[in-house]
């Protein structure tokens, strides 16, 4: 039978409350006194944005929310965003030095959401574009965050842009794709309004290569920056994969954002196919929405699967159940139209010697099936938009990682279209980094840094940040057994 609503909409939002409270002033300057404020400080360098963390936070500890601010946004201006959906475990607070002394690293997210916070709630702009103009127009295709982080570095840098989103708002996955726990979308609009304040004209609800050419654009502006992120959810190929109650992961999150929490359908016993962050957002979202069970349906071990651990420890917090080692054969149906369950078999091997095993099909019942196995590339649209356009094999653009810029010279890219789908910080540096690439295309002119204020005046490595080369916390421990080995 059809799926339906569960919950009444008071428990509805008490069960997709904020998972990480924003601290009160005493718990954010008790947090931020915790801090060693390191010469060379590990998490920056662990920063794909690059954002001076000791500097943020030693201005939280004297009481200056909005230099704090200030500190993050110039280098990530999804700072508020990314407070809350970086996975900083293996990121700024896996570096920490306070981790290794204590056990217990700094609450570097948290401080960055208490600061910026701040500055999203307050009058006063805490990032300005210069009055001087350079009379160079840019567009920007897609308002995601790479389209964003391009946006605002380059409104800041005295260039005229324009983004152009297909959807009715700006923002991306942080707008649709967020778990709701973990970030409302408000938080995202709240975002796209500061970058607007720089002045940067948004037209949303226009799709370039359908409303407007892509030659048009290249026309009537300067320079163009693609940021379209990646496109529909890869499908299973299976039978009964048509089925109303089969969703997509992203779809399932989408419906979340878009309608009220408590009118939102789901299933009494759900299955997610998938390993990655993605369906562990969905299972979580879907148990928090009423189902009575949600079951995590994975191909292949626990030890294989790429969500991060702390995701998978919140899911199974929240009641979800993991099945490893099957693959779905068949969606069921009872001859209703709907769904009633999911026909698996055991699998064995691994990488791509995985292998379903004869005789081992079983059936679960389920009355939704939600499928997260990863998103489609969008080499078709990306050919069907610039047919120059030099691409991967696997679909992404190819560009200069240091500038974004593509064998067509007054086309950048970068995100999820040119990455292949990496976390949100790293679409806004990528953006970032475009965005100075075009201002050196335009203008002739190089931005340098960001390079740590300690280091200033200092010889040798390291002089830069995660922003030049983007490294995760395994990495900088690799580099350091061997520098003491």
């Amino acid at each position: 039978m059809p799926i339906t609503a569960k919950l009444r909409p008071e428990t509805a939002q008490a069960n997709m409350a904020d998972i990480a409270p924003a601290f009160t002033p005493q718990e954010a300057l008790i947090e931020a006194n915790r801090c060693l404020f390191c010469f060379d400080a590990p998490c920056i360098q662990a920063c794909p944005t690059g954002i001076d963390v000791p500097s943020f936070i030693k201005k939280i500890a004297t009481g200056n929310l909005s230099g704090a601010a200030r500190v993050i946004l110039s280098a990530n201006v999804l700072g508020a965003s990314c407070a809350r959906v970086c996975p900083t475990e293996v990121l700024c607070e896996g570096a920490c030095v306070v981790l290794d002394r204590e056990g217990d690293p700094v609450k570097i997210g948290r401080l960055q959401r208490y600061a910026t916070d701040h500055a999203l709630a307050s009058p006063r702009q805490v990032l300005k574009a210069p009055a001087a103009k350079s009379g160079k127009r840019v567009a920007v295709i897609g308002g995601g965050p790479a389209g964003l982080g391009c946006a605002a570095e380059l409104a800041q840098l005295g260039h005229q842009v324009v983004v152009f989103e297909k959807h009715p708002q700006a923002g991306g996955l942080n707008t649709y794709g967020i778990a709701y726990y973990k970030m409302p979308p408000e938080v995202s609009l709240r975002e796209v309004e500061m970058i607007k304040s720089l002045g940067v004209e948004f037209r949303c609800g226009v799709e370039v290569g359908k409303d407007v050419s892509a030659a048009q654009l290249e026309k009537d502006f300067d320079a163009i920056f693609v940021g379209i992120g990646l496109g529909r959810g890869a499908r299973l190929n299976i039978p009964g994969e048509g089925l109303p109650e089969v969703v997509e992961a992203l779809e399932f999150i989408e419906q979340v954002h878009t309608r009220p929490l408590h009118e939102v359908p789901v299933g009494e016993r759900v299955a997610v196919i998938g390993g990655g962050n993605t369906a562990i957002d969905a299972v979580t979202q879907a148990k928090r929405l009423g189902a009575r069970e949600a079951v995590i349906v994975y191909r292949r071990s626990r030890d294989e699967m790429p969500a991060y651990v702390f995701e998978q420890k919140l899911a199974q917090t929240d009641g979800a159940r993991f099945m490893f080692n099957v693959a779905p054969l068949e969606v069921l149906s009872n001859g209703t139209g709907h769904v009633t369950g999911l026909k698996l078999a055991r699998t064995a091997g691994g990488n791509r010697k995985l292998q379903t095993l004869p005789g081992s099909e079983f059936v679960e019942p389920f009355d939704m099936v939600i499928t997260a196995i990863g998103e489609q590339k969008q080499g078709a649209l990306l050919k069907r938009l610039f047919p120059a356009l030099e691409l991967h094999p696997k679909g992404m653009v190819l560009r200069d990682f240091a500038t974004g810029q593509t064998n067509l010279p007054k086309v950048f890219a970068g995100g999820d279209c040119a990455n292949g789908g990496r976390e949100v910080v790293n679409a806004v540096a990528e953006g970032r980094k475009a965005a100075r690439g075009i201002h050196a295309f335009l203008a002739g002119r190089k931005v340098a840094g960001p390079v740590q204020p300690s280091r200033y005046g200092v010889k040798g490595a390291p002089v830069g940040s995660g922003f030049d080369g983007p490294i995760r916390v395994a990495e900088l421990e690799r580099d350091y057994a061997k520098k003491t080995a």
